[in-house]
């Protein structure tokens, strides 16, 4: 009886002991099966648990060496990259973005939000932008940074730059930083540099407009041809060197003391007419305006007559014979204005030739100095004489109009029209003080 006992216990302790074995084998199958690379494995389970650790360390070495090797291209990378979690605390940062931003005080492993370390409203803006659109984001400004030594603090200066924000998983942001004050710098230094050699170059020019001019009304045909010939070079001259001198002095003071007046824009488009129509003649072009009549802004008379007469210079240049150039104004209001809300309207101002236009490569460029554009734009200008006194073209002219609209708050963009297939010039200007047909064309 004892023996029938012990035997039947045995049994059952083995047959408990299996059932666990199966439940294990059962269980390690499971969790292995998604690291398995084939459902028909002859290996035993445990060298088959050994190898799947084994090639687990190997990945996770494999992963923190392309890690560290990120790591290295981003620290020698000569932009500054740095990283945020969801909470905008910084979780990493190369050694050119502690430069820019001063983040000396920063070591890494440190969890410290992004704005205790960088005071700049600017750079946290972006980053909750780029998050919130889960877009890339990009943003130029001024950077000012701070330093907890205030006797460093009158060697530190500002740095314009410009950051990029991309979306990372998990609410985290990468921003790449990049320091312009340095391109600025030296677009600084050129700038004073022909300045300088402009200012240097008046004198001698103005000698030898005088000498030509005595050449002039000495000389008899052919000879005086030449001598013409001459002149219309040095007229060029000076009037690059004048308008450089210009479009600095405007750069360098965006803000200048503009003698601000009632301005009826209808008469000075008029003026401006008169004084360009000998060249228009050359080719038989007419001016036509459509708009109302009685158009007044507050606005530099000077400046505003200067902006007019370039574009309608370059419209006769590069318009062809026996065309209309059309003037078309109209009085624009803010989209929120409301009738019993009292806001300033704007002038919209469209000046479109039957010219070549634009090409779609010299659109974003046209405004920018010394850009001449397409050769298909110019050939009136490469064959045109300067004895009406015409505006001779020097690449500068374009760019001074965009900096005097600037400074009245106004804008101009270049387009192609597309019933003429010549430039269309949209000019802004608001300060729209009075007009007595303004309710007829709202």
């Amino acid at each position: 009886m004892v023996l029938l006992g012990f035997i039947l216990g045995l049994a059952v302790g083995i047959g408990f002991w299996i059932w666990q074995q199966v439940q294990l084998n059962r269980y390690l199958g499971r969790v292995l099966q998604p690291l398995s690379d084939s459902a028909k494995v002859t290996l035993p389970l445990l060298p088959r648990v050994r190898q799947e650790i084994s090639t687990l360390k190997q990945q996770r070495q494999d992963l923190q060496k392309s890690l560290q090797t990120y790591q290295d291209i981003l620290d020698f990378a000569p932009m500054g990259y740095l990283q945020v979690d969801e909470e905008n605390q910084l979780l990493w940062c190369n050694q050119q973005a502690r430069e820019i931003l001063y983040l000396q005080r920063w070591q890494p492993g440190q969890v410290r939000l992004l704005l205790e370390l960088v005071r700049s409203y600017e750079l946290d803006r972006l980053i909750e932008q780029t998050r919130d659109r889960q877009k890339p984001q990009t943003k130029e400004w001024l950077f000012h940074p701070s330093c907890d030594n205030a006797a460093e603090l009158p060697t530190i200066k500002s740095l314009a730059l410009r950051a990029s924000g991309l979306p990372l998983p998990n609410g985290q942001v990468g921003v790449f930083l990049e320091n312009r004050q340095p391109l600025l710098d030296m677009n600084q230094e050129r700038d004073r540099s022909f300045s300088d050699l402009a200012h240097e170059l008046r004198t001698p020019l103005t000698s030898i407009r005088l000498v030509v001019e005595t050449l002039q009304h000495r000389l008899e045909p052919p000879l005086s041809r030449w001598v013409d010939r001459l002149m219309q070079e040095v007229d060029r001259l000076i009037s690059l060197v004048q308008g450089w001198l210009e479009l600095t002095q405007i750069e360098a003071n965006p803000n200048m003391q503009l003698q601000l007046e009632p301005v009826e824009v209808r008469s000075l488009i008029a003026s401006v007419w008169e004084t360009l129509e000998p060249l228009a003649q050359r080719q038989h072009l007419s001016l036509s305006y459509s708009g109302p009549e009685d158009i007044w802004v507050k606005a530099d008379k000077a400046r505003i007559y200067q902006v007019f007469l370039n574009l309608l210079d370059n419209s006769i240049k590069y318009s062809c014979p026996n065309t209309n150039i059309r003037v078309e104004a109209k009085i624009r209001f803010p989209e929120e204005n409301h009738q019993h809300i009292s806001i300033p309207s704007i002038l919209e101002i469209n000046l479109i030739d039957s010219g070549t236009g634009f090409s779609e490569a010299d659109l974003p460029h046209v405004f920018e100095r010394f850009y001449r554009g397409d050769k298909a734009r110019t050939h009136s200008a490469l064959t045109e004489t300067n004895s009406l006194g015409s505006i001779v073209g020097n690449g500068l002219g374009l760019a001074i109009v965009r900096q005097i609209l600037l400074a009245h708050s106004g804008s101009i963009k270049a387009m192609n029209h597309p019933d003429t297939g010549g430039a269309w010039m949209q000019v802004i200007l608001p300060e729209v003080v009075a007009n007595s047909q303004s309710q007829d064309y709202s």
